[in-house]
């Protein structure tokens, strides 16, 4: 694991997000793509879960507890990438591809560590130079447009379309959008992956378009949060619907297993990015790959869903 892998102390260019910050904080990238081809520039597609270790200073201490039972599934910690349509195989990762190095640019951080404003278009090439820089690579495999609230996002999904086009990058997504930035997007250049805010406790309208329009466009969607829920930044919820902790019961396993089972059932193109700093969670994360739901289960927990609005 490299050092900006493993969520070491990021220093350089204010701006500059470090490789594989595809996650706001609390969730973490996959970076490990499913094998297969979208519709939008040869861009692999498909169902996969990839959970990332963030290591800790010392005597710092994970911040959550994902309450996993005595008999929850499990999965060898090795098994990080899951992969193909039958969840039941996903643990033997059939045709995972080479790691991937990628970013997310758009936002710009301040000296005070907290996120700021959105950055000039001209200053994205400086962000992705940083984060080459950082890995000692020519390219970088994604980059993600973090929109901030801008309206309009062609001039900076522009900047980065140029930099594709020079071979800095080899595929472009966008995050935190909605459906007209999406199109607005892919009418600038290919749009592979899209990475919003989605969880099982989170009901919202846009991000449910979102998603079937991805569905569709054969556009990979990766949802962040999916796991922390309405907790954020902060970890992994500790606040479960009464339908997910029914559910969670049914099968032996933990909240947090029901919750991305959920994510992944929502179509063969998500991308499950769950994180944590804790080396059994991530066992535990992974082990959701080959839960189950049965035949009623995702019904139950969508109805939950829309009730929780």
């Amino acid at each position: 694991m490299d050092a900006l892998a493993a969520g070491l102390p990021r220093r350089g260019h204010p701006g500059a997000r470090t490789a594989h910050s595809g996650a706001v904080a609390g969730e973490l990238p996959a970076h490990r793509a499913p094998r297969g081809r979208g519709a939008n520039g040869g861009s692999p597609v498909g169902p996969s879960l990839c959970g990332r270790l963030r290591l800790h200073r010392p005597g710092r201490r994970p911040r959550h507890d994902h309450g996993r039972p005595p008999n929850a599934p499990r999965a060898h910690a090795g098994e990080c990438a899951l992969r193909g349509r039958d969840r039941a195989a996903r643990a033997a990762a059939p045709g995972a591809l080479p790691d991937e190095r990628g970013a997310k640019v758009g936002p710009y951080r301040a000296y005070h560590g907290e996120w700021g404003m959105s950055a000039r278009p001209g200053q994205l090439r400086g962000h992705v130079e940083e984060n080459l820089r950082r890995l000692g690579r020519d390219h970088l495999d994604v980059v993600y447009l973090r929109r901030m609230r801008q309206d309009s996002i062609a001039e900076h999904f522009g900047a980065l379309a140029e930099l594709r086009e020079a071979g800095l990058i080899r595929h472009l997504g966008v995050s935190a959008v909605e459906p007209r930035h999406l199109a607005e997007a892919r009418a600038v250049a290919p749009v592979v992956r899209v990475q919003n805010r989605y969880a099982v406790d989170r009901p919202d309208p846009v991000d449910d378009e979102v998603l079937r329009l991805c569905g569709e466009q054969g556009i990979a969607f990766v949802p962040f949060y999916a796991v922390a829920g309405e907790a954020g930044a902060e970890g992994a919820t500790t606040s479960h619907e009464a339908e997910v902790l029914a559910v969670a019961r049914a099968h032996g396993a933990s909240p947090t297993q029901v919750r991305i089972a959920w994510t992944l059932h929502q179509g063969p193109h998500v991308l499950a990015i769950p994180g944590t700093g804790d080396p059994d969670h991530l066992v535990e994360n992974v082990a959701a790959g080959a839960l189950r739901l049965t035949a009623d289960e995702p019904a139950r927990l969508d109805a939950a869903r829309r009730n929780a609005g």
